[in-house]
């Protein structure tokens, strides 16, 4: 199998079509908050366009002119005064109408518009699931099948059973595997590499039970399944609850969102291209969604949680060329007193953007490495 080939495994027409109507609709919420905060503040806004490259259709609307152009792939305002202005002498100049002639704060209520839609979309999504669908318990592991003629149907395990305790200790909220800190549930695999007894205590119909069994994790070199397939016990809850588990949940994901983004940096800087979990390319991006696809709806609405909540923290990062960037650079211009030259501004946007174009060209390569 070459490249193209293993790529395509990978794909579904399916998963591609979904991948580019959640990153469309994230990002077409994202640009709609800059347009609306800069029309808000009378701000003029040349052009929106839905995706990127050549225009396909364009019409004039409340002094905007509305596009959408041929690549699925995000999209942009023109927001008059955000650019420099030809100066009609063959070069330009730093503009001082629109948003350059804003305060700092409405420079950064515009800026900040973007980001903000996407959290708070991704934690919109999250109330709907967690009411719909009950909040994850981390210390509780619901068994979700299992296999025919397996150890586990053996033991009279069964759909349903929640498994409370391992070996006589309560699962914990969280615990460590591989290195790993995880959901205290995850600890079950964890237990089915050691030798010996051990005991389920699971919970079947509100009753406790002790299941006990005597465990090789191999025999003759080949590695050996229980046979059951689990998740996270759910708790109902109210919408109140699940708005308020949603904001808990956006909170606890900061740091390990920190964390990737730095993971990525590290091995951006020193060309590491082995495969990284915690970040996907738009290869890797388009690979989960065709997954999650073919699980169920509420599998591609966690998707698109996750990438909203990728695409606010991304876009926050003070890299010039991003919202993140772009807010820097206003404070620093009202610290001064005056904004920075043409020359300046220019210099420092030329390379976080040439910085943001080899990350992203790393990311693909990365993606396609795998591949071979």
């Amino acid at each position: 199998m070459n490249v193209v080939q293993g790529i395509a495994a990978a794909l579904t027409p399916l998963g591609l079509l979904w991948t580019v109507l959640i990153i469309g609709v994230a990002t077409f919420l994202h640009e709609l908050a800059h347009y609306a905060l800069a029309r808000r503040q009378g701000v003029a806004v040349h052009s929106f366009s839905v995706g990127m490259g050549p225009v396909l259709l364009r019409r004039q609307w409340r002094g905007t002119e509305w596009r959408l152009s041929l690549l699925p792939i995000g999209g942009y305002v023109e927001i008059d005064g955000m650019a420099p202005e030809e100066d009609g002498q063959g070069g330009y100049r730093q503009p001082t109408r629109g948003f350059a002639a804003l305060p700092v704060w409405g420079k950064v209520a515009i800026l900040l518009a973007g980001p903000l839609t996407n959290l708070l979309l991704a934690i919109g999504l999250m109330t709907v699931a967690f009411s719909s669908q009950g909040v994850a318990v981390p210390d509780r592991a619901r068994i979700e099948e299992v296999v025919p003629g397996s150890r586990a149907q053996t033991l009279d395990l069964r759909v349903g059973d929640v498994i409370t305790a391992i070996d006589g200790q309560d699962i914990p909220e969280t615990a460590t595997v591989g290195g790993r800190t995880v959901a205290g549930w995850e600890g079950v695999r964890d237990v089915l590499t050691k030798d010996g007894p051990h005991t389920f205590t699971v919970v079947r119909d509100g009753q406790p039970r002790d299941v006990l069994f005597d465990w090789t994790p191999t025999v003759n070199g080949e590695r050996q399944l229980l046979g059951i397939r689990y998740a996270p016990d759910v708790q109902p809850v109210s919408v109140g609850a699940a708005f308020i588990r949603a904001w808990q949940v956006t909170g606890e994901a900061v740091p390990q969102v920190i964390q990737s983004f730095a993971g990525l940096f590290q091995r951006f800087f020193t060309l590491d291209l082995s495969r990284d979990e915690n970040v996907s390319g738009p290869i890797g991006t388009a690979e989960i969604v065709s997954r999650a696809a073919a699980v169920s709806p509420w599998a591609l609405v966690q998707v698109a949680i996750l990438l909203n909540l990728s695409l606010a923290f991304f876009n926050l990062i003070p890299i010039p060329g991003l919202d993140g960037g772009r807010i820097v650079l206003a404070f620093v211009g009202a610290l001064r007193g005056r904004p920075l030259t043409f020359q300046q501004e220019q210099a420092i946007n030329f390379a976080g953007f040439a910085f943001v174009m080899l990350l992203m060209a790393f990311v693909v390569v990365r993606d396609v490495s795998r591949f071979f």
